[in-house]
């Protein structure tokens, strides 16, 4: 496999994961609900204003469609759309795995 085209797949997985990370963000966001980011204070357990994750849902999802759009993947089954899938299917779980341990704590 060439160089170039690891790239392009490593590429599409992270534009899964931002496009997956937008979510919750811009769903909060727009709901008007406080939710952590990163720039929230204490960090892994404040939470930011729905006008911050409004802000830092749309950076992600602006990410992940210009990491998409110089070569966008064919629409089916094959290798590019995998690669997308799996950037949100790894970061989906891993994401909820870490809301659910926060609100055990009491934190989220």
């Amino acid at each position: 496999m060439h160089y170039v085209s690891i790239l392009h797949y490593v590429l599409l997985f992270l534009a899964g994961a931002f496009l997956c990370n937008s979510i919750p963000h811009l769903t909060a966001g727009l709901q008007g609900t406080p939710f952590p980011t990163p720039f929230a204070r204490p960090r892994r357990s404040g939470r930011s204003s729905a006008s911050v994750n409004f802000l830092w849902g749309s950076f992600n999802l602006g990410l992940g469609a210009v990491m998409i759009s110089g070569d966008p993947p064919a629409v089916g089954a094959n290798a590019e759309c995998l690669a997308l899938a799996l950037g949100a299917l790894i970061l989906g779980p891993l994401l909820n795995s870490e809301w659910v341990m926060l609100a055990g704590q009491g934190r989220a």
